[in-house]
């Protein structure tokens, strides 16, 4: 354990900062160094000892929530009652239970074509594009490959696995049928050849194999459906075709009828053919089910393909016909559907999203008995959706997994581990109202698997920010997700009529309401929004359905261009040329008046408008104020790039590429709103002078490549109370654009623009700001990209903590704003605040992302907070309505009013600053190539460390206050500007991202949670007995054909069939078993995961060998049976009467 002597560290440094510069005007005088005070041996800010090492840190993935994105197949097993879903990308998610949820990943990448589960036997086949087969083992909570399959030649187009059979049959492109065995993965000997299946006289080929099943009544024959619209029923045994049917049509799958004399197909014409094993010349029913029946008699007209048929039968009730497409040409606009025909009622579902695919859940898993189907798990290209089929009205159940994160698409995310424990409960009783009604009142039948809560107990909360302007608050403890709440925050805004959008003020075409950036303060349930359309809204969180006007105020920010001398400071003028010159650079000023609009010219209007009249909000978060930036003369408002709000000063604050807004939200006033280069004052270090005189109350702006530059930003903001509203629009895609990403600087992670060209996505990654005098030259601008609310030491020689604002700007500067708040919690409705410039300026390369204050012990300084008190609580009193305000974190405010350390990092280094003396102690460049996109100070184990993540897809930590790097590893590249985007750092070793458009993805960076990962996950294989066959009566056992008897191992072992072609399919072993496990954990934990594998497998095996020894005497007292019988029947007989 490493220690470090301040006292000693600092009486070797100079007073002055590295790099930075510090003005004067302080209050006081005080000590400038901190270790130099009388009389302060042995105080504990001597040495602080720095628990964390790099044994602490591991990085691995927890879990994925949300919908599989482009998902292909759907695969369910009846008797464990899981479901599987694979991708396009190659992965595979499984789900049971709530709580149960897997995701598994082929590295290859190639797409999922079709899932096979081995019924009850906790493994799935999955077959991929790149002509691969998969066995992956589901008995072990980390899904592994035990057997891949790669065949060479032929593509696969279809599998099926017969139950409680080890062989699968696998159809491919060029029409032949191969067998796979599955305990081997091995290819079997015994083929069918496509110009063996059809007839000899036929001249085309049949095309590709679209289907493949075994016929309930005898599983020695085998049905092969072809797409030309040839379907041949294949003995096995005897190698030959039992009969062929013929249809003019394609064919697009296939259902037996579980007695095995009849089955179904469906067409590319958007008919079903219903064909007779008896009568297989032409089938004996024929049906279009959406089709228009001609006047003239004539074949009703086609229709769309009907792409997968279900054939269900039922005891006491007739049987159920399930299948996808099949409606009319003519209702072009008619949404996707799903039919489900039940005697002569035909229903037809409408669907939100294009069918994937879908299964009929039955009650058996037994294909030769009635299949009493109960539920019908519908696939979508964005939902998922379980219909209640014993109900008439066929509703829908409620699901329970959280997969529609992305209902609107994702725009900004916010993580809290180990957040005040009342929230949840909170939450979800506001969010638990608005639930809907009309689902199906049966259980979920998804229900497989087994779930507990694990070892970890803190709560967890999630919040998603979306390009619609809703805002989701989702229960995240212990590796679930559950929405609790929903705030729709464009409830505030006056709807746009459709057709306005020109003549309005809007500065985006769609989703002018998506949430850009969020600021949650937990403890005073304080939440603020900023809007893609430069709006900023605060809310407050009541128990209280209120009734009320939503207050609102308008900053001006304005941009004078060069040259143009201002007249009268009072007067704005107006440049027809401005917006020729400098397209998107304004202004900002503290003007509340609203100018009408001239002629074409859009001035002082805000991009939306706020409602006027009283607004109901239902109890939860309720819109206090918004403010919005306004057009200056024809120039639209600069969207925000940083956020910070503190509910003990009562103040938010925002900042563009133009300067900083500060507003008391309680009084509802603009304290502040400055150019970035005023608040510099006389401590600019680059000495630039405005290019016009200008009004005290104006902004400079940073731009970069044409668009605001936005740093990720945690931080408070203060701000004067101006008006109560609702979160508006976050949103910035151009028409037809990609949905969001970061803006173009490194320092701009955390707002998303558009992408325009691959030439503008490599510029986001590849160019970082430089500090150097020359690019300042060439641009004044300086975004704000970091705010922070902190009690500190706003001068050199302050010797007192004070309320301040710590401003970080795009071109690595670091301003700390001194706030003077009324003295008594009585005044400070009426007396009004003062923000002013300290002179104080530090210095970083690259834009500032963060920052933090720890105290001289190296605890976390928490920033000051008001505890949550009901805004329109019953009880008006005096009591209620006075403030309680917890200003310190657990250290006395002794300590921390003779020591801080300031944490500040940018995209490119990390420093440490002791104050009040603004010493520099530490300094760490994180990286000179890339630069960072997300950094944090997040606690662990009882500690603070530093953690980052690059451009480059490195994930680091870093100790403090020491700066030492304790992680490093090489997490994921950055590929998508949504990743960047939505990338952020949790206490207690959380990290989160959107890793697709409609999933999250978590992972840990804590070694201690990647070692109980195991136990929190859930178990998807539990020990089910299988169903009992229903007795089939002694006619049946006669007469029904010999099922029972067929021996496939026999038919397709190599005894028999002989070794399939090298060449055709190549076997890669894989890491599944054992085998995975081995490198997968250590220690005792590692060790229980093996024995308890082995034990499976053993018990699995003892198990077979049961089944089979009971196989085997029943065999042999069939036979016996037989011989007797035989015995009896030719005793009597003399030779030539045989």
């Amino acid at each position: 354990m490493k220690k470090f002597n301040f006292r000693k560290v600092l009486d070797g440094l100079t007073a002055s900062s590295p790099g930075g510069s510090a003005g004067g005007g302080g209050a006081g005088g005080g000590s400038a160094h901190p270790g130099g005070t009388a009389g302060a041996a042995g105080t504990p800010r001597e040495e602080i000892q720095e628990t964390l090492t790099s044994d602490y840190f591991q990085i691995c993935k927890t879990v994925r929530h949300g919908f599989p994105y482009l998902p292909t197949a759907l695969a369910f097993d009846p008797v464990q009652k899981i479901l599987a879903i694979g991708t396009r990308t190659g992965a595979i998610r499984i789900l049971g239970r709530p709580g149960v949820d897997c995701y598994c990943q082929h590295e290859s990448g190639a797409a999922v074509l079709q899932l096979q589960f081995l019924i009850n036997e906790g493994a799935l086949v999955s077959a991929c594009a790149d002509d691969t087969l998969h066995l992956w083992n589901l008995r072990q909570k980390r899904p592994a490959i035990l057997h891949s399959l790669k065949f060479n030649r032929e593509r696969i187009t279809y599998c099926h696995l017969p139950f409680q059979s080890k062989w699968l049959y696998v159809g491919t492109e060029r029409g032949n049928t191969h067998i796979v065995n599955i305990e081997s993965f091995i290819l079997s000997g015994y083929v069918i050849m496509w110009n063996k299946a059809i007839e000899l006289s036929t001249k085309t080929h049949p095309g590709p194999v679209v289907h493949l099943s075994d016929s309930p009544r005898d599983e020695g024959k085998l049905l092969i459906g072809y797409e030309n619209g040839t379907v041949v029923f294949w003995d096995l045994r005897s190698k030959r075709a039992d009969l062929r049917a013929y249809y003019d049509e394609a064919i697009h799958s296939v259902a037996w009828h579980h007695e095995g004399k009849q089955f179904m197909c469906s067409h590319s014409d958007g008919s079903l053919t219903l064909w007779n094993l008896k009568s297989p010349n032409r089938p004996f029913q024929t049906t279009i089910p959406h089709g228009k029946i001609q006047r003239d008699g004539k074949k009703p007209e086609s229709c769309k393909p009907i792409l997968k048929v279900e054939y269900k039968t039922c005891k006491n009730s007739e049987p159920f016909v399930i299948f996808s497409g099949g409606l009319s040409y003519d209702k072009a606009c008619r949404r996707p559907s799903l039919t489900i025909m039940h005697g002569k009622a035909i229903t037809v579902l409408e669907m939100d999203h294009p069918i994937v695919d879908f299964l009929t859940l039955c009650e058996t898993p037994y294909p030769n008995e009635f299949q009493e189907p109960y539920a019908v798990v519908v696939l979508l290209e964005k939902d998922l959706i379980v219909v209640d089929l014993t109900q008439s009205n066929f509703p829908i159940f409620e699901n329970p997994y959280p997969i529609d994160i992305h209902e609107s698409p994702v725009t900004c995310t916010e993580y809290f581990a180990d957040c005040p424990p009342d929230l949840i409960p909170v939450l979800y009783s506001v969010g638990a109202k608005h639930k809907k009604q009309g689902y199906s009142n049966k259980e979920w039948p998804i229900s497989g698997g087994a779930w507990n809560l694990g070892a970890q107990t803190y709560p967890e909360i999630i919040i998603t920010g979306h390009a619609d302007g809703s805002v989701k608050f989702w229960d995240a403890s212990a590796i679930t997700l559950q929405m609790l709440y929903k705030l729709k925050t464009s409830k505030v805004f006056e709807k746009q009529k459709s057709g306005e959008g020109k003549a309005t003020a809007e500065i985006v075409e769609e989703d002018p309401f998506a949430v850009q950036m969020m600021y949650w303060c937990p403890e005073s349930r304080i939440f603020c929004v900023a809007g893609v359309s430069a709006y900023v809204v605060v809310y407050r969180f009541s128990k209280h359905e209120v009734n009320t006007e939503i207050a609102s105020l308008e900053v001006r920010l304005q941009y004078e261009v060069e040259d143009i001398i201002t007249p009268e400071p009072e007067i704005i003028p107006q440049f027809p040329d401005a917006s020729s010159q400098l397209p998107s650079l304004k202004s900002l000023s503290g003007s509340t008046n609203t100018v009408a609009c001239e002629g074409m010219m859009k001035d002082s209007i805000p991009c939306l408008s706020v409602k006027t009249r009283p607004v109901r909000m239902p109890p939860g978060y309720q819109a206090d104020l918004v403010i919005q930036l306004v057009w200056v003369d024809g120039e639209p408002p600069q969207q925000i790039t940083s956020l910070a709000v503190n509910s003990a000063y009562g103040l938010v604050a925002f900042g563009n590429c133009n300067g900083l807004a500060v507003v008391d939200f309680m009084q509802k006033t603009v304290l502040l709103s400055m150019g970035t280069l005023e608040l510099y004052g006389s401590s600019d270090p680059y000495q630039r002078q405005p290019r016009s005189p200008r009004k005290s109350k104006q902004f400079a702006a940073d731009h970069v490549n044409g668009h605001c530059t936005s740093p990720t930003s945690q931080s408070c903001s203060s701000g004067k109370r101006l008006s109560s509203a609702d979160v508006s629009k976050a949103n910035r895609r151009g028409p037809g654009r990609p949905p969001f990403r970061k803006a173009q600087s490194a320092a701009c992670m955390e707002i998303s623009l558009p992408v325009t060209t691959e030439e503008n996505r490599e510029n986001s990654f590849s160019r970082s700001r430089s500090s150097s005098v020359s690019s300042i030259d060439r641009d004044s601008k300086e975004a704000i990209t970091a705010l922070y609310f902190m009690e500190s030491f706003a001068r050199k020689n302050d010797s007192a903590v004070s309320p301040c604002l710590w401003v970080g700007t795009g071109l690595g500067m670091v301003l700390i704003l001194s706030l003077n708040l009324p003295a008594s919690d009585d005044l400070r409705q009426s007396e009004p605040v003062m923000v002013s410039p300290s002179g104080t300026v530090l210095t970083l390369k690259g834009a500032v992302l963060t920052f933090a204050c720890l105290d001289c012990t190296g605890t976390l300084i928490h920033p000051p907070y008001e505890v949550w008190r009901d805004p329109h609580s019953a009880d008006d009193g005096e009591k209620t309505r006075k403030r309680k305000l917890v200003m310190h974190s657990p250290s006395s405010s002794q300590d921390m009013g003779e020591h801080q350390f300031a944490v500040i990092c940018s995209e490119k280094q990390a420093k440490v600053f002791s104050l009040p003396s603004q010493t520099c102690l530490y300094v760490h460049n994180i990286t000179e190539t890339s630069f960072l996109l997300q950094a944090d100070v997040v606690t662990l184990c009882n500690s603070v460390c530093l953690a980052c993540f690059c451009a480059n897809g490195h994930i680091m930590t870093l100790s403090l206050p020491s700066l030492r790097p304790l992680l490093d590893i090489n997490y994921l590249p950055v590929t998508d500007m949504r990743i960047a985007r939505t990338f952020c750092f949790s206490n207690e070793g959380q990290a989160l991202y959107l890793s697709s458009p409609t999933e999250i993805q978590r992972l840990t960076y804590s070694q201690e949670m990647c070692d109980n990962l195991q136990d929190m996950l859930g178990d998807l294989f539990t020990p089910v007995e299988t169903p009992e066959a229903q007795n089939r009566g002694f006619l049946k056992g006669l007469f029904g054909g010999s099922g029972q008897a067929f021996d496939r191992e026999e038919l397709f072992g190599e005894a028999t069939a002989g070794k399939a072609s090298r060449s055709l399919a190549q076997h890669i072993p894989g890491s599944g078993g054992i085998e995975g496990v081995r490198g997968a954990a250590g220690g005792v934990i590692g060790d229980l995961t093996r024995a308890r594998i082995a034990l499976d497998e053993r018990g699995q095996k003892l198990g077979e060998l049961d089944e089979k020894t009971a196989s085997m005497m029943a065999s042999a007292e069939a036979f016996s049976k037989h011989a007797h019988e035989v015995m009896l029947k030719y005793k009597d007989k003399k030779w030539y009467q045989f």
